[in-house]
């Protein structure tokens, strides 16, 4: 079986149901770009703070490491990654989601949207390098 590599989508499997209970978050290593409802949702922020200054909200989520920029023109924010491409909110021990009932709508969508939709860049614990 060919490996998967997070950087070719051509690589990745065909999502099925259960594909997430085995995998160690292979799509959690990707770019996480979200909105500011998505940071509401997630309790990072409030509506009140973003209605009061946009500028200060950004400022504030990168000193804390949350976010790594904030893009004007399309109003999206990206994630920091950490531990070289982790998501933020990744447990880099058991690989699983901190705030999976409170997760941006991109990752509610994905595999349904992405680089390569229905597909997904699914990694087992064996196949990652430490």
């Amino acid at each position: 079986m060919t490996s998967v590599d997070i950087d070719r989508p051509s690589t990745w499997r065909l999502y099925r149901n259960g594909m997430c209970d085995h995998c160690w978050g292979g799509c959690c290593t990707m770019p996480v770009e979200v909105r500011l409802l998505d940071l509401i949702r997630l309790g990072v922020t409030t509506e009140d703070e973003a209605k009061n200054s946009l500028k200060k909200l950004v400022k504030r989520l990168s000193k804390e490491g949350i976010i790594s920029g904030y893009r004007h023109g399309t109003e999206l924010f990206m994630l920091t990654q950490k531990n070289g491409r982790d998501c933020f909110f990744l447990d880099s021990k058991t690989r699983r989601c901190t705030v999976y009932e409170k997760r941006p709508d991109v990752c509610r969508q994905f595999p349904d949207i992405g680089p390569r939709p229905s597909f997904c860049p699914m990694t087992h614990k064996d196949s990652v390098s430490k």
